[in-house]
């Protein structure tokens, strides 16, 4: 019978009441007239702008910047973009962006692997499949066509499949559904048949959601409801209307959830929220129409159904590049710290196809002369404890003081600012705790002032400013500290794109090596990817290889943040015995390789960096 409901079911009109005109009045923007989109079009091709500029000019020719420039984009030479737009065949045909015999250059590359596998996984709570199972019928279920609804049904079907292989039931509460804590990975086809979703056509599923837009057409509905809550109406007993009602009363949970506790505030703004959950649920759906053997979904199962999540993980990140391979001239990939090149070659390149041959490797060294740098690689602390951050030794309390008397150490000699990095959140919170119970932060704030890495990325402006001008200060009046200490975390908020220039990073500390938590469900099953379809090198597991080519793609991107120019000149201390070990030493950049020293004792490394200072400061007052 819904399958033979006329959606053009007309309402019963008093004869008097005039008719509408087909014609009413239509909004539009009014920076989209189409004779001043193409003259500003004409603009942009005629001169080079960047964003703000292009945003300025399209206020004064009162005229969209945005749709201007995309107009410009089959005319243009050369075409700047986002890693996202170039990388996403979905992004790039909305964009118009046409590969076929151009020249790629994609710089900034170190990440690129990570970039592409981030871009291809999708994850989603139960919160999100049970709103997205209920909110599509509460605001068009009336309205929709025959065809329609058989989608919407089928789409409603995958999402109560999704539900049940999390433990919980659709049109309750998910808040209030308890489930077994747990982590299971499966491969697409098993938990296809597990989700018994497995006789759904999700090829055409995809097409669905790309043709009627759905989820776009969703994002305004969930911030009304959770505004104001969902009425439901309990004269009704059918299905659809028996979901809303747990829908109702979880998004009234939502607008009176306790606030976070102040230590996860920060975590809690800086998530990224999307304004649909269907557009996570599509990209999850999207997600599972990969190879088989190219991905696998990790199910994690927390202490309730709105908590507990599937997430699809992307193992053959070669597959979405390849495309761009294929439809491209040439590609060139550039960055500054590149190293170690092989994940590059191996899980991209060969991987996509490309021959041997095809690969050509170029690297040069740095614009700053040699004796600008020093390296030091610190095998022993000044009490004679050996340095090695393992996970077991780590937090004792002798290797946390020995950690201790190395920074003491460094700022009685290094002038301006210190970067110190630490592996973890986790460990840089418990070794400031410890060291300001034994008081080894007095005496580290007695010579610099001390800085912590913000938990708020809003933040991090504001330290840094803060940072600089007391740095600035101290080199122009003196005084009792002679710069600044700040704390940071490898692979955090300030280990990429932050600029620690001249005095704002004199010395560069790395404490340990920042390995990633082997027993993570996902990095096992990367390892076991690696190990099963990418050839053994020199003896070594590929697997093996990933979790310290992890590591020191970090550390260098750490260690990166100073030597910004010409003249600039930096020490670099890498406090870990494991550092000086050949394998390891060949995967840091060539430059810092080349004058990189190792150091056995403490006393002849303190030495070197004194010196080091010391005819760096000599050379200034010539």
């Amino acid at each position: 019978t819904e399958l033979q409901k006329n959606k053009h079911d007309k309402k019963n009109k008093s004869e008097w009441e005039p008719k509408r005109s087909r014609r009413g009045h239509t909004v539009t923007c009014a920076f989209s007239a189409y004779e001043k989109l193409m003259s500003m079009r004409n603009d942009v091709l005629a001169t080079v702008r960047d964003i703000e500029q292009l945003v300025q000019h399209g206020r004064a020719t009162h005229s969209c910047p945005y749709y201007s420039t995309r107009l410009a984009i089959p005319a243009a030479q050369v075409v700047v973009l986002p890693y996202q737009s170039l990388l996403h065949a979905a992004t790039r045909k909305s964009s118009g962006i046409k590969l076929k015999d151009q020249i790629i250059i994609i710089d900034e590359a170190h990440n690129l692997i990570d970039t592409i596998t981030t871009l291809h996984s999708a994850e989603v709570n139960g919160a999100q499949v049970e709103i997205s199972a209920c909110i599509y019928c509460i605001c068009y279920r009336s309205r929709l066509k025959a065809k329609n609804l058989m989608y919407i049904k089928q789409i409603l079907f995958v999402l109560e499949g999704l539900v049940r292989t999390l433990g919980g039931k659709v049109g309750l509460n998910p808040v209030a559904q308890s489930t077994q804590s747990g982590t299971e990975l499966l491969t697409i086809n098993d938990f296809l048949f597990r989700a018994q979703i497995d006789n759904i056509n999700l090829f055409k599923v995809q097409r669905y959601f790309e043709k009627s837009m759905i989820s776009r057409k969703l994002s305004g509905f969930v911030e009304k409801y959770e505004g104001s809550g969902v009425t439901t109406h309990s004269g009704f007993i059918n299905k659809e209307n028996r979901r809303t009602d747990g829908l109702g009363r979880f998004l009234q949970t939502l607008q009176s959830k306790p606030a976070a506790p102040p230590e996860q505030q920060g975590a809690v703004e800086d998530r990224n929220t999307m304004a649909s959950p269907m557009m996570l649920v599509e990209s999850f759906l999207f997600s599972l129409t990969n190879s088989n053997k190219d991905g696998r979904v990790v199910m994690e199962k927390q202490a309730c159904l709105a908590q507990s999540s599937v997430k699809f993980l992307m193992l053959n990140p070669a597959v979405h590049f390849a495309q761009i391979v294929k439809e491209c001239r040439a590609i060139i990939i550039a960055g500054g710290t590149m190293q170690p090149v092989t994940d590059f070659k191996q899980q991209l390149l060969l991987s996509a196809g490309v021959s041997e041959e095809r690969i050509a490797e170029f690297s040069c060294g740095h614009v700053i002369p040699p004796e600008n740098i020093l390296p030091v690689v610190l095998c022993v602390g000044p009490s004679g404890q050996e340095l090695e951050f393992t996970f077991q030794t780590r937090e004792t309390p002798q290797m946390m003081e020995e950690t201790g008397r190395v920074l003491s150490n460094l700022c009685n000699v290094v002038p301006g600012g210190v970067v110190c990095f630490f592996p973890s959140y986790e460990y840089e919170r418990r070794i400031l705790a410890h060291w300001e119970t034994i008081g080894v932060l007095q005496r580290l704030s007695a010579k610099k002032k001390v800085f912590r890495e913000p938990k708020k990325a809003s933040q991090v402006e504001q330290v840094l400013s803060e940072y600089t001008k007391c740095i600035q200060r101290s080199c122009s009046t003196g005084g009792g500290q002679s710069g600044a200490l700040l704390f940071s975390v490898v692979g955090g908020k300030m280990s990429e794109g932050i600029n620690f220039s001249d005095d704002l990073g004199r010395c560069i500390v790395v404490v340990g090596m920042p390995y990633p938590n082997i027993k993570s469900p996902e990095l096992q099953e990367k390892m076991a990817y690696l190990n099963k379809h990418m050839p053994h090198l020199d003896g070594r597991s590929p697997g093996k290889a990933l979790v310290e080519n992890l590591c020191m793609k970090a550390v260098n991107q750490s260690i990166g943040r100073a030597i910004r120019h010409r003249g600039d000149y930096a020490c670099i201390v890498l406090c870990d015995r494991r550092y000086s070990r050949g394998s390891t030493l060949q995967k840091l950049p060539e430059w810092i390789r080349t004058s990189t020293h190792t150091h056995s004792s403490f006393g002849p490394a303190f030495a070197s960096i004194r010196r080091f200072f010391l005819e760096k400061r000599q050379t200034q007052h010539i």
